[in-house]
C-alpha cells in the first residue's frame, strides 16, 4: 500500500513543487493552513506529515501537537526557512521525528521521508507482535533443532521465570526480538505488558523522555505530564532493542534505573518506584564498545547478568527446512494461498545460500516464493533472484552499493550505465529498490534513466 503524506505549507508553489517531486512515491495530500490540515487528519489515514513551522497566522507547532495527541500519529517532519538550534530542539522535544530547513533539497527530503516511513513500519510491526496470541509453549517462532538454537531455547527456559536482566546479542535478522517475546511469555508475568523501545529509532534528545517520561513544563512544549516506557511497563517487561546505540547521558540514567529500580521523570526530582524486568538486545559486541570507551562498563555488567548469543543462520543449516515450513504456512494463510511444498531443487538452494540477512532474509525469500508461484509447488524459479543465480544478496557490512561484475571499464558514462542496469536487474525492475542499491534517490535514478533513453 502506498504511504500517505500530508504536506502543509502556506506557499502554493512550495506545496505544488513538493507534490510533483514526491507523488510517485507517496499518496500526497495538501493543506495550506491548520484548519485544512486538521480536516485531512480526521478524514484520511495519514502516515507522514511534512509541515512548515510558519503558516501565515497559524503555527506548525500547533499541528504537531494535534497529531501527537492521535492514537496512531503520523511521523512528523518540520520544515522552516527560519531554522535555528532552539527551534529544532523544541520541535523534536515536542515529538517531531526530524527537522529540515528551506530552501529544501528535494532528494534529501525524499530520502528522509523514506527513513521516517521505515521507522513507522517498525513500530507497527512491534505493535502487531505484541497483539499476537502466544503459542501454548510460549516459544513463539523460536524453533530449531541445531545445537546453537537448542542452547538458546534451554537458556530462555531457564532464565524466563526469574527476574534476571538478559542481554541478547547477535547479528541483524537472527531473531533477538523473538527471544525477548519468548522470555516474556515464559516469565511469571506474561499477562502484563511487554513494552518495546527501539533505541536506534529515537534521537538522543527524545530517548530520555521516551524512557523516563517528563513533567509538565519540563521544557518548552511539555504542556502536560508524560508517562515514560519504564512506568508503562511497570509490573511487566521492558525490551530495549539496539541498546548499543544509546548516548552517554542516557546510559547513566539507565544504570540508576536498573540499580535502584527507580526512575525520575525529566523535570522532576521525585523518584518513582518501578517493578520492571529489563531485556536488552544489540547487534554489536558490547564488550568491545566498553573497551573503546563508547559504553559504560558498570552498565554493561548490569545488563549482562545472563547473555543469550543468537547464532547466525549460516551456522544452523539444519534448521532451514523447519523454519521454511513454518514460513510457508504463515504466508499461505496470510495471502489466501494453499500450502505448497518446496521442490528438492529449491530446498538445496536454500541450504546452500550463505544467508547474510539471517532468518529475516529466509522469511522474505519464502514469502516471495509463496506469492510468485502459480504451480502446485514452489521451485527455484519462484525464489528471489539473489538466491537463484542472480547477484548475491548484499552483505550487512557493505556500503549498500552494488559491485559491478566483469572486466573494468574506464569510461565513466559506461560504468554508470552498467551500474544502473545491474541495479535494476538485481531489484527485479523495481526502481525504488534499485535507487537504494545505488545509494541515490528515486528521482535521481529516473533522471538518469531518462538521459539514457530508458
Amino acid at each position: 500500500m502506498t504511504p500517505t503524506l500530508l504536506i502543509v505549507d502556506d506557499e502554493k508553489a512550495t506545496r505544488d513543487g513538493l507534490r510533483a517531486a514526491l507523488e510517485e512515491e507517496f499518496d500526497v495530500f495538501l493543506a495550506s493552513n491548520h484548519k485544512e490540515a486538521s480536516s485531512l487528519l480526521q478524514s484520511e489515514k495519514i502516515d507522514l506529515l511534512l509541515t512548515d513551522l510558519r503558516l501565515g497566522g497559524d503555527s506548525g507547532m500547533d499541528i504537531l501537537d494535534e497529531v501527537l495527541a492521535m492514537e496512531n500519529p503520523p511521523v512528523a517532519i518540520m520544515m522552516t526557512a527560519y531554522g535555528s538550534v532552539d527551534t529544532a530542539v523544541e520541535a523534536m522535544r515536542r515529538g517531531a521525528w526530524h527537522f529540515v530547513t528551506k530552501p529544501l533539497n528535494l532528494d534529501e527530503v525524499e530520502m528522509l521521508l523514506k527513513r521516517a516511513m521505515r521507522s513507522q513500519q517498525l513500530e507497527t510491526e512491534n505493535r502487531q507482535l505484541r497483539e499476537q496470541i502466544p503459542d501454548p509453549a510460549g516459544l513463539g517462532r523460536l524453533t530449531g533443532k541445531s545445537a546453537g538454537i537448542k542452547r538458546v531455547i534451554d537458556t530462555v527456559k531457564q532464565v524466563a521465570p526469574t527476574r534476571a536482566t538478559v542481554l541478547i546479542e547477535g547479528e541483524s535478522g537472527t531473531g533477538k526480538e523473538v527471544v525477548a517475546h519468548a522470555i516474556h511469555q515464559l516469565s511469571g508475568r506474561p499477562a502484563e505488558k511487554l513494552v518495546i523501545v527501539h533505541c536506534a529509532a529515537l534521537s538522543p534528545q527524545l530517548l530520555e523522555s521516551e524512557l523516563f517520561g517528563h513533567e509538565k513544563g519540563a521544557f518548552t512544549g511539555a504542556s502536560q505530564r508524560r508517562i515514560g516506557r519504564f512506568e508503562q511497563a511497570d509490573g511487566g517487561t521492558l525490551f530495549l532493542d539496539e541498546i548499543g546505540e544509546i548516548d552517554a547521558t542516557t546510559q547513566v540514567k539507565l544504570l540508576r534505573a536498573l540499580s535502584e529500580r527507580t526512575i525520575e521523570r525529566v523535570g522532576s526530582n521525585s523518584p518513582v518506584k518501578v517493578d520492571v524486568r529489563v531485556l536488552a538486545a544489540t547487534n554489536k559486541n558490547l564488550a568491545t564498545l566498553v573497551e573503546s570507551g563508547d559504553f559504560r562498563e558498570d552498565l554493561y555488567f548490569r545488563l549482562n547478568v545472563v547473555r543469550v548469543d543468537m547464532p547466525p543462520l549460516r551456522s544452523r543449516a539444519e534448521d532451514i527446512v523447519l523454519l521454511s515450513g513454518g514460513f510457508l504456512k504463515e504466508f499461505a494463510e496470510e495471502n489466501g494461498r494453499p500450502i505448497k511444498p518446496l521442490t528438492d531443487e529449491a530446498l538445496a538452494l536454500l541450504r546452500s545460500h550463505s544467508w547474510p540477512g539471517n532468518v529475516r532474509e529466509l522469511r522474505t525469500a519464502i514469502e516471495h516464493g509463496v506469492v510468485m508461484s502459480n504451480d502446485s509447488v514452489i521451485d527455484v524459479r519462484h525464489l528471489p533472484d539473489s538466491l537463484r543465480g542472480g547477484s548475491p544478496a548484499p552483505q550487512p557490512a557493505s556500503s549498500g552499493k552494488i559491485a559491478l561484475a566483469g572486466p573494468p571499464e574506464f569510461n565513466l558514462h559506461a560504468l554508470e550505465t552498467r551500474a544502473i542496469r545491474t541495479a535494476l536487474s538485481e531489484a527485479g525492475g523495481n526502481r525504488t529498490h534499485a535507487a537504494e542499491l545505488l545509494g541515490i534517490s528515486r528521482r535521481t535514478l529516473q533522471r538518469k534513466l531518462k538521459d539514457l533513453g530508458e
